[in-house]
């Protein structure tokens, strides 16, 4: 069994023109605005390593309310995260795929599936103002006692364009994705869910759960672990999974440093990171390593 590769991670933001001041700061290149045909927006941040950021807004609510009672799970799923806890955050991890299709029967015979396949294309703008379209379709894995987390595969239909160099070069020389934190009380409790979908076997050590996806790690920590490896606390009266930090590979740490500095954005030196706490625009603690 080959383990998936990441997509991309989905960043709930309450604004995108405030989440591209903020990802500026921390020095990196937000492509332009784009909008989805069911009342959501994005304005991504593309890697070198062929994964990216979705900071993602509303940009019509009436619109997205009504795709999601007509099943659209993506907005259902966005609005709900923001109803019940914050307006920003990390909400879903994507898997890259050939065969959506097969994932969704997958999903629905593991008993994960969250609801239907999504298919939809969207216009993709170029920073030299040249207009593409882009078409994907998506299957949605999810568990009930995870509402503030989900897990989609994405298979790209009509490609993103391949040539974004400009796009994914960054003024704090990060160059791709390289661990992803994920929490729970009871962290072998989700790892069916993550297992199926990134297709890859958990590792389970005490207190958290290991998994290795084609293109980066992923942990699923408890409480205690969270606290003493981040300093974050648990989510207050929650259970569940959720998405509470990523950690982005760097060509040159001390680049980075002195970006976050120059823009005066506070971080702090831990076990070879630099890390930055969750801000407006920003809703999940973010580090940097090489």
């Amino acid at each position: 069994m080959n383990a998936r590769s990441i997509d991309h991670l989905v960043l709930p933001v309450a604004d995108l023109a405030f989440a591209r001041s903020r990802l500026t700061d921390l020095g990196f290149t937000v492509a332009p605005d784009a909008f989805h045909p069911f009342g959501t927006a994005n304005a991504c941040v593309f890697f070198s390593d062929g994964t990216y950021l979705e900071p993602l807004a509303i940009d019509n609510r009436r619109h997205a309310s009504a795709a999601a009672k007509r099943g659209n799970v993506f907005t259902a799923r966005d609005l709900a995260f923001r109803k019940g806890r914050n307006k920003q955050g990390f909400s879903a991890l994507v898997v890259a795929s050939q065969d959506v299709a097969a994932d969704h029967a997958r999903f629905r015979l593991r008993g994960i599936s969250a609801g239907d396949v999504l298919e939809f294309s969207r216009t993709v703008t170029m920073p030299d103002g040249s207009e593409t379209e882009a078409s994907f379709r998506l299957a949605f894995a999810g568990d009930d006692r995870a509402p503030d987390f989900f897990l989609f595969s994405v298979q790209r239909l009509v490609p993103l364009p391949s040539d974004r160099g400009e796009l994914e070069r960054h003024a704090n020389t990060v160059i791709g994705l390289s661990e992803i934190i994920l929490s729970a009380p009871a962290p072998s409790d989700f790892a069916p869910l993550v297992e199926e979908v990134l297709m890859a076997r958990g590792e389970a050590e005490p207190g958290f759960l290991k998994l290795a996806a084609a293109n980066a790690r992923i942990r699923i920590l408890g409480n205690e672990d969270l606290e003493a490896e981040f300093a974050l606390p648990s989510v207050a009266g929650a259970d569940g999974l959720h998405g509470r930090a990523i950690i982005f590979k760097t060509a040159d740490l001390a680049v980075t440093e002195i970006i976050l500095a120059a823009n005066d954005v506070a971080f702090v030196r831990r076990e070879g990171r630099v890390l930055v706490s969750a801000a407006p625009g920003q809703g999940v603690l973010f580090g940097f390593e090489e």
